[in-house]
């Protein structure tokens, strides 16, 4: 069985695509030295939240997602991103090679509230990797399935998520709202003469505080 070995070196944003997505550079390294004709490859991805250490303010937006910090120990689990695919064209010994990650800014999903709450240092990454790989054997074409043991670790710092999502939400975010919320929300704004969606849930939110304090 092929032991090939997975590396990340860097991970930037895709200028132009349909939607957010961060593109990974993997160096892939085939020991063998007989030649790779293809890799149908796929990359598991997982965010590792203990991996890492967090500030006041990200611990209070964090809470949300993993409770508060006494229950955490318990409920910082790993979080799951996209699963993706690519074929990758034959090499010997070495090659790098680019795998598209699209991601959501969609909050109610766990990984964007959790990346939403990220103000500054790297997210823990953990990729692992299965696929088939099609070789050279002693008989001609040789095709055997891709170790389940591959996997490497990244630290994808939270600058180029944040570059990303600016670069496609320049300044701001995705909320979900059921169409009676929306529908009340429209009426409060026409009804106050409040110009932008975004004017009228800061007032909303300052009224409330403002009963409770």
């Amino acid at each position: 069985m092929r032991e090939l070995s997975f590396t990340c070196l860097g991970v930037e944003p895709e200028p132009y695509a349909a939607a957010p997505t961060l593109r990974f550079t993997l160096r892939i390294t085939d020991p063998g030295g007989t030649p790779v004709h293809a890799l149908a490859l796929r990359c598991q991805l997982r965010i590792e939240p203990r991996r890492r250490d967090y500030t006041a303010a990200e611990t209070e937006l964090v809470s949300y997602l993993f409770g508060e910090p006494r229950w955490r120990a318990g409920t910082l689990q790993r979080v799951q991103l996209p699963t993706v695919s690519s074929v990758l064209p034959g090499f010997r010994g070495a090659t790098d090679a680019h795998l598209s990650v699209p991601f959501s800014y969609d909050l109610e999903v766990a990984a964007g509230k959790y990346l939403h709450a990220l103000q500054t240092g790297e997210v823990p990454l953990l990729l692992l990797f299965s696929g088939t790989v099609f070789g050279q054997g002693d008989n001609g074409l040789q095709v055997q399935p891709l170790p389940w043991h591959c996997e490497t670790r990244y630290r994808l710092p939270v600058a180029v998520w944040r570059e990303l999502m600016d670069h496609y939400f320049p300044g701001g975010g995705w909320l979900r709202l059921r169409r009676e919320s929306i529908d009340r929300l429209l009426r409060y704004k026409s009804a106050h003469a409040i110009p932008t969606w975004d004017d009228a849930v800061t007032r909303l939110v300052a009224e409330a505080e403002g009963v409770r304090s």
